[in-house]
C-alpha cells in the first residue's frame, strides 16, 4: 500500500502519523544491538563476568550473547526494571541471567540483585573481564544502602527526590553518596580484573558518571554537596548517616585514584544520535529541521511553554524557522509535585504528560501545531503511556469533555487530561532508554 492510499503512513497529511514514526526512528537507533557490536572487546585469558543494571539491561545482554563467541566463556547477572526484558530469540542461549526490580522506587529484588552482583566480583583475577551494562534506570535497580540505612529509608529517600524537582545531577550524587555500590564502588570491587563498561546516556551532556549512579566510573561529586542538596530539598537522613556524610566516611572513588586506573567507558547510545537519526528521517520526508538540545532539563510545564513559543512564532510566520519543519530536543526535565488539597485524587502523569499539558496550555489552539513528547524507555514516570500528542484541537475537544488543562496541572494529572482523548502514545517497553524525546510539528 502506497503512502496516498495508507491512512497511517508519515506524511504532513497524517501528523499523528508523522509524529510517531520520528519517535520511533530515533527509538530505533537506541537498540543496544544496534549499536554494541564495535565496542565489544575480545575474550580475555581468564573468563568474561557480565554485570549490568538498567532499563536496556535485558536487551544489552542479549546482544552481548548475540556478538559473543560462543566457544568463550560467558556468564553474569543483569537486573532490568519488572516487565522490560525482551523476548529471546529463537536459538539464542542464555548464558547471563536477568532478573527483574522495581523502578523508580527500589524494592527488595533490586536489593538482592545488587548483593548477588557484588558477591559475583569475588575472586576475580587479572586474567579476568567484567563487562558491565549501564544504562537508565539503574540508580534505582541497583540498591544496595550504605550502612546505617535501611532499604526503607532509601525508599523514602527516593520517592522524596523524585517529588521534589531536583534534576537527575542532584538526585545521583544524593544516591552515590548513600550506596554500597555505585559512585564507581563496583568497579573497585572488580579488581585486579579488567572492567570494560558498556553505557547507553539517559542524561543530559551524556555525563558517565551520572548515568545509573556511575558504578563504575569515578565520582567528583563529594559528601558534602550530597548533604547539601539533602538539605535544599528537606530531605531527612538518619542522624548516624548524616554523620558519616559530615565527616567524609561516606565518599566515593575519585577521578585519578589507583582503584579505578585503566577502567574503559564507552559510551554506546546517546539521545544526540538518535535526535540526528529523526532529523534525518524527517528531512526525508520533505521538512525543515531544528534541532534545539539533547540537554534541555528544567520544569516540564515551563520547557512546554517555551517550545509553545518557538512553534507560534514560526506558524504566524515571525520566526527564522522555515515551514514546514520540525522542532526537535531531548534532555530530562522534572516535574515538581504540587500539594494536593484534602480529599483531592493524585494526578497520574510523568515528565512527557506534564510537558505537552504546558506546551497545550501556551499554544492555546494554535493553528498548524502537533506536537509528541515521550520517554524513550516506553514509560513516562510509572504509569503505561510513553507519552502525550497535542494537536490544534486538543483544548477544544478537551472542553467539550468538561476537562480543564489548569486543574490538571494544578495536580500534576497529564495522564487523566490526555487519556479520555485517546491521545497517550503506548509503545510498551522498547528495551532502551535515550531518556526524553520531543517532536513539535509546524505546517
Amino acid at each position: 500500500m502506497n503512502e496516498a492510499t495508507n491512512p497511517t503512513a508519515p506524511s504532513l497529511t497524517n501528523p499523528r502519523a508523522l509524529l510517531r514514526h520520528l519517535y520511533d526512528v530515533a527509538v530505533q537507533r537506541a537498540l543496544p544491538l544496534h549499536n554494541t557490536a564495535a565496542h565489544l572487546p575480545p575474550p580475555p585469558k581468564g573468563r568474561t563476568l557480565v554485570l549490568g543494571a538498567g532499563k536496556a539491561g535485558g536487551a544489552m545482554a542479549q546482544a552481548v550473547e548475540a556478538l559473543w563467541p560462543a566457544d568463550a566463556p560467558l556468564s553474569g547477572l543483569v537486573v532490568t526494571r519488572y516487565h522490560h526484558t525482551p523476548p529471546r530469540p529463537e536459538g539464542l542461549p542464555q548464558r547471563i541471567e536477568v532478573v527483574e526490580a522495581a523502578h523508580p522506587v527500589p524494592d527488595v529484588a533490586g536489593l538482592e540483585a545488587a548483593q548477588r552482583i557484588l558477591q559475583m566480583t569475588q575472586g576475580l583475577t587479572k586474567d579476568d573481564l567484567v563487562l558491565c551494562l549501564i544504562s537508565g534506570g539503574g540508580s534505582s535497580l541497583l540498591t544496595m544502602p550504605c550502612d546505617g540505612l535501611t532499604l526503607e529509608d532509601k525508599q523514602r529517600i527516593n520517592r522524596q527526590l523524585l517529588d521534589s524537582g531536583a534534576h537527575i545531577g542532584e538526585m545521583n550524587t544524593v544516591r552515590k553518596h548513600l550506596s554500597r555500590i555505585k559512585g564507581g564502588r563496583l568497579a573497585a570491587a572488580c579488581a585486579p580484573a579488567r572492567v570494560v563498561t558498556l553505557t547507553i546516556s539517559d542524561v543530559p551532556g551524556d555525563d558517565v558518571s551520572v548515568i545509573a549512579s556511575g558504578p563504575t566510573v569515578a565520582d567528583a561529586s563529594t559528601c558534602a554537596e550530597a548533604l547539601d542538596i539533602l538539605r535544599r530539598y528537606a530531605i531527612e537522613v538518619p542522624e548516624a548517616v548524616r554523620q558519616q556524610l559530615e565527616s567524609g566516611a561516606l565518599e566515593t572513588p575519585k577521578p585519578g585514584g589507583a582503584s579505578l586506573a585503566g577502567i574503559q567507558t564507552h559510551l554506546i547510545a546517546t539521545p544526540q544520535q538518535s535526535l540526528d537519526a529523526a532529523a534525518d528521517a524527517a528531512r526525508a520526508l520533505g521538512l525543515n529541521v531544528v534541532v534545539l538540545s539533547d540537554e534541555i532539563e528544567g520544569e516540564s510545564r515551563e520547557v512546554g511553554k517555551v517550545h509553545a513559543a518557538l512553534a507560534r512564532s514560526t506558524a504566524l510566520g515571525r520566526s527564522s524557522f522555515a515551514r514546514p519543519c520540525v522542532i526537535l530536543s531531548g534532555g530530562e526535565t522534572t516535574v515538581t509535585v504540587r500539594p494536593r488539597a484534602e480529599g483531592q485524587k493524585k494526578g497520574r502523569g510523568g515528565r512527557a504528560g506534564e510537558f505537552c499539558l504546558g506546551l497545550a496550555q501556551a499554544l492555546d489552539g494554535q493553528a498548524g501545531v502537533w506536537a509528541l513528547a515521550a520517554d524513550t524507555d516506553g514509560i513516562d514516570g510509572v504509569e503505561d503511556n510513553a507519552g502525550a500528542l497535542v494537536t490544534p484541537d486538543t483544548l477544544a475537544r478537551a472542553a467539550a469533555l468538561g476537562l480543564k488543562i489548569s486543574d490538571h496541572l494544578a495536580r500534576n494529572d497529564a495522564y487523566g487530561y490526555f487519556e479520555p482523548l485517546g491521545d497517550l502514545v503506548i509503545t510498551g517497553p522498547t528495551h532502551t532508554n535515550v531518556n526524553d524525546f520531543r517532536a513539535v510539528l509546524v505546517v
